[in-house]
């Protein structure tokens, strides 16, 4: 008796669950279409925005910096340009004043080849390969380059006299290189006071040959671009 009445309910709610299940089979199918069936979650639109494109390195040559650190770009002249995009970084001594100097200008040397140049994954800072190397000396900042392998470096520069001062240098942080310095026909002669920067090679690249002007000798040269220009010398 008991057993029937259960049964007699069961029977009975059956209608109104699969009236239920039909209702929201429904309501879900419905829903898919208005959306366009696009389940994703929405994205906020702050969160859809990309990032701006870095944009060329600028600033100082910061203490994370090496000289091997500067931007690399496809040509020597153009990683040679990309050099005074940066400054030095005041590691030891305050950066100079940026004031011109007796000594400011552009000059390149170019380095016999003594044997075949070897590839290495860490050349010696300042060893003077075979090769063009470019010297810049502008308002207390000074720029070495060397066109075979891209190395290059920068620091800071005084000029007292015939004394040549250089410092801040990233190979070298807390080294001052002091020289003579001299004007010979408008190409710049060094010679060293004491400088061991880099096992010594940075005195030994910077005076072992004379470093050629890349001015132009007169004012008609100027005007013309007609001279016989160093090698380096754009």
């Amino acid at each position: 008796m008991v057993k029937n009445s259960i049964e007699a309910n069961a029977h009975s709610k059956w209608p109104g669950l699969v009236a239920g299940l039909a209702v929201g089979i429904t309501l879900l199918v419905a829903g898919c279409l208005a959306g366009g069936g696009d389940t994703r979650p929405v994205i906020p639109a702050a969160a859809q925005t990309s990032a701006p494109p870095a944009g060329p390195a600028t600033g100082s040559d910061g203490p994370a910096g090496t000289s091997q650190a500067l931007e690399i770009t496809a040509t020597p002249a153009g990683a040679w340009q990309a050099m005074f995009q940066r400054t030095p970084y005041p590691y030891a001594s305050p950066l100079p004043p940026p004031n011109q100097t007796s000594l400011d200008g552009t000059y390149t040397k170019e380095e016999p080849f003594l044997a075949t140049p070897v590839h290495c994954l860490r050349c010696p800072d300042y060893a003077p390969e075979g090769g063009v190397w470019k010297l810049s000396l502008d308002k207390g900042i000074f720029r070495i380059f060397y066109e075979g392998t891209g190395w290059r470096s920068m620091g800071s520069f005084t000029v007292e006299g015939d004394r040549l001062t250089l410092f801040n240098d990233p190979n070298c942080t807390d080294v001052t290189g002091t020289y003579t310095w001299e004007l010979q026909e408008g190409n710049l002669v060094l010679r060293e006071v004491e400088d061991p920067c880099a096992i010594h090679l940075r005195a030994i690249n910077l005076t072992q040959k004379s470093w050629l002007s890349c001015r132009p000798p007169n004012p008609e040269a100027m005007v013309t671009d007609h001279w016989p220009k160093p090698a380096g010398c754009e």
